[in-house]
């Protein structure tokens, strides 16, 4: 673990040093180039989570879960956004995140594995 501590530490500094002598964009490219595909694949899979819990819902004709914003604290410039996804048969899990969209996945995520454990 820590040979890949090292090795994130280094790149890090290698992406920086490109930001800093070249810009924004030729750092985004480097970055897109070099783990753009595991980067679309995170983004799957979070965008994926409503989904599965909806679908699980659903299989066992139960409405679509709802999504509420239980607090938003923080500053403006980087406030974290509480929420609570439920189901009509009283579940719900909560997550906390910096936008609204990452929560609801978050929510989402741990209440279908609460689910989907209870289901075994």
């Amino acid at each position: 673990r820590r040979k890949e501590a090292l090795l994130g530490d280094a790149m890090e500094a290698v992406i920086a040093a490109v930001y800093l002598d070249s810009g924004l964009e030729v750092a985004r490219a480097l970055v897109l180039r070099l783990w753009g595909a595991r980067i679309d694949g995170v983004a799957e899979d979070a965008r994926d989570a409503k989904t599965a819990l909806q679908e699980w819902a659903q299989a066992r004709g139960l409405p679509p879960p709802k999504y509420v914003t239980v607090a938003r604290d923080g500053p403006d410039h980087a406030p974290v956004f509480t929420i609570e996804a439920q189901l009509t048969s009283g579940e719900a899990e909560r997550a906390s995140a910096g936008a609204k969209r990452q929560a609801e996945q978050a929510a989402a995520k741990a209440l279908l594995i609460r689910m989907e454990t209870q289901d075994d």
